[in-house]
């Protein structure tokens, strides 16, 4: 039986005002001011007994020797999931977001996007780049540069082009180069580019024995072109320092812990991958996320598409003490801009 089904609703709606307060003004909130924003009519008396009722299921509880009551993790996972009144964007803030976004970079739009969710929530805004592994390879060329070096140039999704610069066990010809992309071009047009990654370490593995020194040459080039670079840059974080201006994060410890994680990105990564993998927005509150880093924040995600398919995931960081009517709706709806802007064929 769920926390909604066993409170009544005298319990919910007080829980929905005390949560909504806290978030509001940052401190334990104490049954007179519940009597007030309740609306409920009830005596204090009767607030502090619900209030008791409410501490004893783990949903709110008290900070040191405050009279006061501030929610928990389990508290804020009802409110958002039950309790929650979502805020619509106003034009304002839409035409801000529609502006921010018209970008003709790709880079430049990632970045903007990055940057607004900072700037307009105040808190950090997060933007993982495009997964080229979720995109597909239309086309490929090598070009020989010197020495030992090759320019690849492939196309994705029948729009983007990407270069990338690769070193080869040995010099190749213009020709023999020219064999090897029209080995790979006949064989993976068409795939995903982790399935390009995939097959060819396949064949590498399970049929030298039967392949022709061409086809050789044109696996271990491609697996080259395909490898990938575990120092690029995976996604733009912006606003971090917000973070500084909440007093429940400004704990010195703490923001070490957290911009040390912001740094070393595996974490971070490995939190925003697993978003990618659901649909809608998302949200993690403290320890949800399985991320020690973010015990004291919270994440709300949402996927971005190219093309209807996802290819990356933005969001907000924040205390778990954030506004999450207004958040959400920002994630959700930057998220479906920016694949417009990523995607021009593509509409709302």
């Amino acid at each position: 039986m769920s926390k909604t089904q066993i409170l009544s609703d005298r319990s919910l709606q007080l829980l929905k005002a005390l949560v909504e307060r806290y978030i509001s003004d940052g401190q334990p909130v104490g049954s007179k001011i519940l009597a007030k924003d309740s609306e409920l009519n009830l005596s204090p008396a009767t607030i502090r007994n619900v209030m008791a009722d409410l501490e004893q299921q783990g949903l709110i509880h008290s900070p040191h020797t405050s009279a006061g009551r501030v929610p928990t993790v389990k508290g804020y996972r009802l409110f958002v999931d039950n309790l929650l009144t979502v805020k619509a964007l106003n034009s304002q803030e839409l035409n801000r977001l529609h502006e921010g976004l018209s970008a003709d970079d790709n880079a430049d739009v990632i970045g903007a996007a990055s940057r607004l969710l900072a700037d307009l929530t105040q808190m950090a805004g997060v933007v993982t780049l495009p997964r080229r592994d979720s995109v597909c390879l239309r086309h490929i060329e090598f070009l020989p540069l010197s020495h030992t070096r090759v320019l690849v140039i492939f196309v994705t999704n029948e729009q983007e082009v990407h270069n990338k610069i690769i070193h080869t066990d040995k010099v190749f010809s213009a020709a023999e180069l020219q064999q090897a992309a029209n080995y790979i071009n006949s064989i993976y047009c068409g795939f995903s580019l982790m399935s390009v990654r995939e097959a060819v370490f396949k064949e590498l593995q399970d049929a030298q024995e039967r392949m022709n020194q061409g086809m050789l040459d044109a696996i271990n080039i491609a697996r080259l072109a395909f490898h990938q670079n575990p120092e690029k840059d995976d996604y733009v974080l912006t606003g971090e320092t917000n973070l500084m201006d909440f007093s429940e994060l400004s704990d010195r410890e703490h923001l070490k812990t957290l911009f040390e994680a912001f740094s070393q990105k595996q974490g971070v990564i490995h939190l925003l991958d697993h978003c990618m993998k659901a649909d809608g927005v998302q949200i993690f509150i403290g320890k949800e996320s399985g991320y020690h880093a973010f015990d004291q924040c919270s994440l709300v995600t949402s996927s971005y598409s190219i093309s209807d398919e996802v290819v990356g995931v933005l969001g907000v960081i924040g205390p778990t003490r954030m506004a999450y009517q207004k958040i959400i709706p920002f994630v959700d709806v930057t998220a479906k801009l920016l694949g417009v802007a990523l995607n021009p064929k593509q509409s709302l």
